[in-house]
């Protein structure tokens, strides 16, 4: 007999609803988790979870580069800002760069916090 977790039934259900504008912001704050996590991993010198969690980020931040839109000006720019955070990824994947990770922790929370902003704003 399989056992229905709800908090999964929950997140399933959120992410089948959500609005594109709510799963952009559901990876930019995915991605900010597995940073997180990874840091920790790379303090307690869990080497295969550090591993496992940044590739997690690394895919989400490739994941927000598919969804750009090549005919929006501001495509180009956030193009170029991902190139350089999954680069720093994996810099910081295999170098164990603390201050590489933090870095692009430090450049998904701003974007993450403008996207936020500019959700909040179209509701008005």
């Amino acid at each position: 007999m399989v056992t229905i977790n709800p908090y999964q039934t929950y997140q399933q259900n959120s992410v089948m609803t959500a609005s594109p504008q709510e799963l952009t912001l559901m990876l930019y704050n995915g991605c900010l988790k597995f940073m997180k996590l990874a840091k920790r991993a790379m303090a307690d010198k869990k080497i295969e979870e550090k591993n496992t969690n940044i590739i997690k980020a690394q895919n989400i931040i490739q994941e927000l580069r598919s969804t750009l839109k090549a005919d929006i000006e501001m495509s180009a720019g956030l193009e170029q800002m991902y190139e350089y955070m999954y680069s720093r990824l994996v810099e910081a994947n295999m170098k164990n760069d603390v201050t590489a990770l933090e870095e692009v922790e430090e450049l998904m929370t701003d974007i993450r916090n403008t996207w936020k902003q500019a959700m909040a704003l179209m509701k008005k």
